[in-house]
């Protein structure tokens, strides 16, 4: 035996109530699992697990850990949380595919995001590149390859059409959507697991329908499924919502719904609302899945509220217009009083949205500080103030958005097809607590505190629910010959040590995790272990 678990209460990932077991494990996988009697013997490694829960390794649904994979081989923030597996290439916008020209302008749109990666070597520039990048990226004492967790990549569909067209706002060519379908094909193959949208950011916000329909047909018949985030979480919510249903069922692909919140005020008490929606498109036969934070500020760029219009040819020209003063006064108009798409078609409220980070240090001053806050010490109004700050940091700043509804946050999350992923974005000086504390806050808060969720039925929704979705047949339950992707937790202790003041502090009560039978936390600190592999899509697997 490689290792044996003594002693602990298994929740295997179904949703059934918990037992004691040990277990015993053997080359990366669940070799045994013993429910009575004592534990197997072995004159090998054990861990006395003292009835501590055992579960699979929580997967991450929504990651934006593109180049942090890349950049560090601990990668703490997310393996400290008991996360196994990331699903990264999210909201449209991502690294590849790319020719060198769609490259620079991706590195600097999300420079928010991910950093500016300067301290990347940008050495692919194809899916299947850039997926065996990330298998070579680090190395361990013990001569292992890969990353801190394990990765699975959707093709951003931004990136692609930026690819195909650049950033104009049109309907591509007959050869540019060819283009596109052969491109998606091909991203499947080398190992997509499917394409993300991001329909509120430029230049994927310029796609119609019947485009994104002819692309999810290729997504699926490659086994593949379509991850959007959608046209709009605000005015027009349920109609945004609507429309992907009605999409994916048009191009019979399977759907995952990013971040599925209902925000703003014009959205408070509707979760009902959206779940009638999906319930009833459930019940006639579509497969759908969600997954959604358990906080409710968001978190993008500060020049994502921005109109489309503003943003129609790529970064340059966002600032061209900007520094213009008779443009920069139609953005306010839109902005303030019309309600941008950017904005999900609301008026923005400055005070609710909190500047979390920064890309120049001269800039630092506005963190942690609304943009209502600052105009006010300033003199100035919020546009100036935000106008100033998107030339000064070049577009990079990026922004908590306080639109969220507690209520909403708990129904959405109590549903049959919910699954958990952080849309955490590392960056910045004072980032959201999500990227580093959304699995044990639902373990803590929402199981443990308020009873939302039985621990149990939030294991299922955090494990086997998203492996099923990601067609992983040997993961996501604590079962003989799964692999050992495994988390151990105290049940009675375990929380998110993250806060909107401190959103880097580790989270509590989750002392081990392995990753193919190896610890990469044990005993509460990070091992030199790297055990994580890209995971690749149903197209590229033998």
């Amino acid at each position: 035996m490689d290792l044996v678990i003594k002693n602990a209460r298994v929740a295997d990932g179904t949703g059934a109530p918990a037992y004691p077991a040990h277990l015993a494990l053997r080359g990366g996988r669940i070799a045994e699992i013993h429910r009575g009697g004592p534990p197997p013997t072995t004159t090998g490694r054990t861990l006395d697990a003292h009835g501590l829960t055992l579960a699979p390794g929580f997967i991450d649904m929504h990651a934006h850990t593109d180049l942090a994979l890349l950049r560090d081989p601990a990668h703490t923030a997310k393996v400290a949380q008991g996360v196994t597996l990331e699903v990264i290439g999210q909201d449209g916008i991502s690294y590849a595919p790319v020719d060198d020209t769609t490259l620079a302008q991706i590195r600097r749109t999300v420079a928010g995001w991910n950093g500016d990666g300067s301290d990347i070597d940008f050495d692919w520039r194809s899916v299947g590149e850039y997926l065996d990048r990330l298998d070579r990226a680090h190395t361990d004492p013990y001569g292992n390859r890969g990353i801190a967790l394990n990765a699975a990549y959707l093709l951003p569909q931004g990136t692609l059409r930026m690819l195909a067209l650049g950033w104009q706002d049109r309907e591509p060519t007959a050869d540019e959507l060819d283009l596109m379908r052969r491109e998606t094909a091909k991203a499947m193959r080398e190992g997509a697991v499917g394409m993300s949208s991001g329909l509120t950011y430029t230049p994927g916000m310029y796609a119609k329908d019947a485009e994104l329909t002819a692309l999810c047909r290729v997504v699926a018949e490659h086994g593949g499924f379509y991850c959007p985030h959608h046209r709009s979480y605000g005015a027009g919510a349920l109609e945004a919502y609507a429309e992907m249903v009605a999409l994916a069922r048009e191009a019979d692909c399977p759907l995952h719904l990013a971040h599925a919140t209902m925000n703003f005020g014009v959205n408070k008490g509707r979760a009902d609302d959206l779940l009638a929606l999906l319930d009833e498109a459930l019940d006639a036969g579509a497969d759908i899945t969600l997954d959604t934070y358990p906080y409710t500020p968001g978190s993008t760029t500060l020049a994502a509220v921005l109109p489309s219009w503003a943003s129609e040819g790529g970064p340059g020209q966002t600032l061209a217009r900007l520094r213009e003063d008779a443009t920069a006064e139609r953005i306010r108009h839109h902005l303030e009083e019309l309600g941008s798409d950017g904005c999900h078609g609301v008026p923005v409220e400055w005070e609710t949205i909190e500047i979390s980070g920064v890309t120049h240090r001269s800039n630092s001053h506005h963190v942690g500080r609304t943009v209502l806050e600052t105009a006010r010490a300033t003199g100035r109004t919020p546009w100036e103030t935000a106008r100033r700050l998107l030339l000064d940091d070049e577009l990079g700043a990026t922004i908590l958005q306080h639109v969220g509804h507690e209520e909403n946050v708990q129904t959405i999350m109590r549903h049959r097809v919910h699954t958990g992923g952080s849309d955490g974005i590392l960056q910045g000086a004072k980032p959201h607590p999500r990227a580093y504390g959304t699995f044990p806050e639902y373990l803590g808060k929402y199981v443990r505190e308020l009873g939302v969720l039985s621990l149990e039925e939030c294991v299922a929704h955090l494990t086997a629910r998203p492996a099923a979705r990601l067609r992983l047949a040997d993961r996501g339950l604590v079962r003989e010959g799964y692999r050992a992707d495994l988390v151990l937790f105290d049940a009675d202790t375990v929380a998110a040590g993250s806060t909107y003041a401190e959103p880097r502090t580790p989270p509590v009560g989750i002392p081990h995790v392995l990753i193919g039978g190896e610890f990469v936390m044990h005993h509460g600190a990070r091992t030199d272990v790297i055990a994580g592999r890209t995971v690749r899509g149903p197209a590229h697997r033998p």
